[in-house]
């Protein structure tokens, strides 16, 4: 590993690209520490500690504590991440956009240019609803337009900028940029979220106890690990046999190849839904005070907040959970028939003269397909949800209460992969020697 990790500052570029990755993150890591002008930092802390919940823990941890700080990056790429899935949703819906999509690289450009300008407006919408609801409970003292207009230029400038910094690692760097932004937050909030487990777990506890919580701590952490990626690397491959032709004077044809359809199909995304889902009516009372109201709405919002699952004082609520599992379930059926096609795939392999051995190629095809997907993506929630189900148990019995939990382990293990496999590809380019070479 060490004699690899060499070999790539060695190349030049390949070393160039890897420091303008690190000199983003540390612009990043400044950016998370400058407060917004005209906010009272101490103020809010004091504001999230009453009114913590499932809906800012899930935000905080995806801005890496700078929504806690108040940080000219409170926003984070959350407007980014929520834009581009509403693109994803509205090719399928619009067919010009659609149209677009499949204009190859020219499509892609107007596709991200317009995500770009919806990311802009949801940021500047998330700004105005966090002035407003806000600095009326005391967030912004003494607020006037002026204070509310400034809250709401640097929230809306530091989401902007973020998404130019993770558009620039992509193009100048190496791996994702946007997903390498969002890990980078992720794994701010770690050594936080370790302190929490040490001092709840570890601290005042005699030695033996206290090694014995640990090295529990750290064994689920690493299953936990290994589990997501068996389910990041798990694949089926659908066999698929191409016919001999004659083009011209030659005979062209006759290979095998597959189809690999993933287990985990639909990434850490039905998570990413049902947390959002879940978490939106929280923001909304926070927002307007009425957090801790009775009767049947806080009933529900309190059922709807993770806080209260596996709480065995409050097993009630639980049925929130029941809730989110059904979301999650929906959403990775929801968003593979979006992305994958299965009679587009079946015509295109007939097209190619192509078959599936065994299966009549056409609708047999597409609907082997179908049974094939629908089979796997069960499988792939089912090891979703015991993934980020896990941590709210933990929460819920023994009050760990940390940020850090199963959809947090899923996107920075698939970004750290995704960005390896990019390195690796790089560099195999750079050192492959054609059979000319001695």
């Amino acid at each position: 590993m060490l004699e690899n990790l060499k070999n790539i500052f060695r190349v030049k570029e390949m070393r160039r690209k890897l420091l303008y990755v690190l000199w983003m993150i540390l612009v990043i890591r400044i950016g998370s520490q400058l407060p917004v002008p005209g906010v009272d930092s101490d103020f809010f802390k004091d504001w999230f500690k009453q009114n913590t919940g499932d809906a800012f823990n899930f935000f905080d941890a995806f801005t890496g504590g700078s929504f806690t700080q108040m940080s000219i990056f409170a926003l984070n790429i959350t407007p980014y991440i929520t834009s581009s899935i509403i693109m994803q949703l509205l090719t399928i819906a619009i067919p010009a956009l659609e149209e677009m999509q499949r204009d190859g690289e020219e499509g892609r450009k107007k596709i991200t240019a317009i995500t770009r300008y919806v990311t802009v407006g949801l940021a500047l919408f998330e700004s105005i609803a966090m002035a407003i609801g806000f600095g009326r409970q005391g967030l912004i003292p003494n607020m006037t337009f002026f204070k509310g207009f400034t809250v709401v230029v640097c929230l809306t400038a530091g989401s902007a900028m973020l998404m130019w910094i993770g558009e620039r690692i992509t193009e100048k760097g190496v791996g994702n940029g946007i997903s390498i932004v969002l890990t980078v937050n992720i794994v701010s909030r770690v050594p936080s979220d370790l302190t929490v487990l040490y001092e709840n777990f570890i601290k005042g506890k005699t030695i033996a106890k206290g090694m014995l919580a640990g090295l529990i701590i750290a064994a689920i952490i690493i299953a936990m690990v290994v589990f997501v990626l068996i389910l990041n690397g798990a694949e089926r491959r659908i066999p698929v046999q191409y016919s001999r032709k004659m083009v011209g004077r030659k005979l062209m044809g006759g290979q095998t190849t597959n189809i690999p359809l993933k287990v985990n199909t639909a990434g850490v995304i039905p998570v990413i839904f049902a947390s959002s889902i879940m978490s939106f009516p929280g923001v909304i009372a926070q927002m307007a005070g009425k957090a801790n109201s009775t009767g049947i709405g806080g009933e529900i919002l309190r059922g709807l907040s993770s806080n209260n699952w596996c709480n065995p004082s409050q097993l009630q609520y639980t049925w929130g959970l029941v809730v989110y599992i059904l979301l999650c379930v929906f959403f990775a059926y929801f968003y593979t028939s979006i992305t994958f096609n299965p009679l587009e795939v079946a015509d295109n392999i007939k097209k190619q003269g192509g078959f599936i051995p065994g299966i009549r190629p056409g609708k047999p095809t597409s609907d082997y397909l179908t049974k094939i997907l629908n089979y796997i993506i069960f499988i792939g929630v089912v090891g979703l949800i015991i993934v980020a189900v896990i941590p709210f148990f933990f929460n819920g019995v023994f009050g760990a209460n940390v940020s850090f939990g199963g959809t947090s382990i899923i996107i920075i293990v698939g970004v750290i992969l995704e960005t390896v496999k990019q390195i690796e590809s790089q560099m195999l380019v750079r050192n492959y020697k054609g059979f000319l070479n001695e």
